[in-house]
């Protein structure tokens, strides 16, 4: 099954990219001396708050990510209200192309490796192709490394893994506002019991509002479709505030979801805001340039 669904993106994300190339030939031609105006900075990083966002870090550029959510403020006084708890994860994310990056990352939650890539389809612009949008697709695997519950039991490797598959749709309608559309499909190869499905899908919903130079507010949420899992788990939702310096990215936000790679955050999310399962948490990110390269032009 999820072979069928690699080849079927695969067919998908060429003939887009094929189409979006001819489309960028035809204007070049067509447009002369008109100048073409691309849009820039839609969101402050590459991530909304816990999901991805429509942006790609830069060709030749490093970022090394430390993400941390402390444990949930209904836990009371003995646990100084969540500070005594973390979850942490270590990732870096690498430009290959100012279109396409892969990265890497290690979660203390279920002891979680996982390895990503993002695309790059289509970027806003004005003039010459006049498109609306910026279009991203992103997907990673993600493998749980816990000790087997059951040993002795014929386990196999595959059992571990799970996967996600998303198309971003993102405008930037002003300096100020940005919103994203995140339709998501994640797979797990292995669910708990038989009723639970092994794919589930989401839409997730987020947005930017830019209330100065460097700082922005940021939320999102994923809405799990009607389901099993939907009625076993809440869906994500997460309200940050960013700050954005020079080759850093400062994130603190609250949250209802303890893990921070999508088939466990979407999926998987056993807080409720309403129930006070609310848990405070901060994103930093770094940027290195270790290849300089020209850039597109903003």
């Amino acid at each position: 099954m999820i072979r069928t669904y690699v080849i079927l993106l695969i067919n998908f994300l060429f003939i887009v990219r094929v189409a979006a190339q001819n489309s960028e030939n035809l204007a070049t031609h067509q447009r002369d001396n008109k100048k073409t105006a691309y849009t820039s900075s839609t969101f402050g990083g590459s991530h909304v708050v816990l999901g991805q966002s429509v942006e790609n870090i830069r060709s030749g550029e490093l970022n090394f990510l430390i993400q941390h959510h402390f444990g949930t403020f209904n836990s009371g006084a003995y646990q100084f209200w969540g500070l005594d708890q973390s979850d942490i994860r270590l990732g870096f994310e690498y430009g290959i192309t100012d279109w396409w990056q892969i990265g890497i990352g290690r979660s203390s939650y279920n002891k979680l490796f996982d390895g990503n890539l993002k695309l790059k389809l289509l970027r806003q612009q004005k003039g010459g192709n006049n498109i609306p949008l910026s279009i991203s697709f992103f997907s990673d695997i993600v493998i749980n490394s816990l000790k087997w519950a059951e040993p002795d039991r014929d386990n196999l490797f595959s059992s571990r893994i799970s996967y996600s598959f998303q198309l971003l749709f993102a405008r930037k309608f002003s300096k100020s506002l940005s919103l994203q559309l995140s339709p998501t499909l994640i797979h797990r190869n292995l669910v708990e019991t038989i009723e639970d499905p092994n794919d589930v899908y989401s839409i997730g919903t987020s947005g930017r509002y830019k209330i100065g130079k460097r700082f922005s507010v940021n939320a999102e949420y994923f809405y799990l479709l009607p389901g099993k899992t939907a009625n076993d788990f809440y869906n994500s939702f997460s309200l940050g505030f960013d700050i954005e310096t020079s080759g850093h990215v400062f994130q603190v936000f609250l949250t209802n979801s303890n893990a921070m790679v999508e088939p466990a955050f979407i999926a998987e999310t056993i807080g409720s805001w309403a129930k006070g399962d609310i848990r405070l948490g901060f994103n930093i990110t770094r940027t290195f340039t270790l290849v300089h390269h020209d850039y597109f032009t903003d």
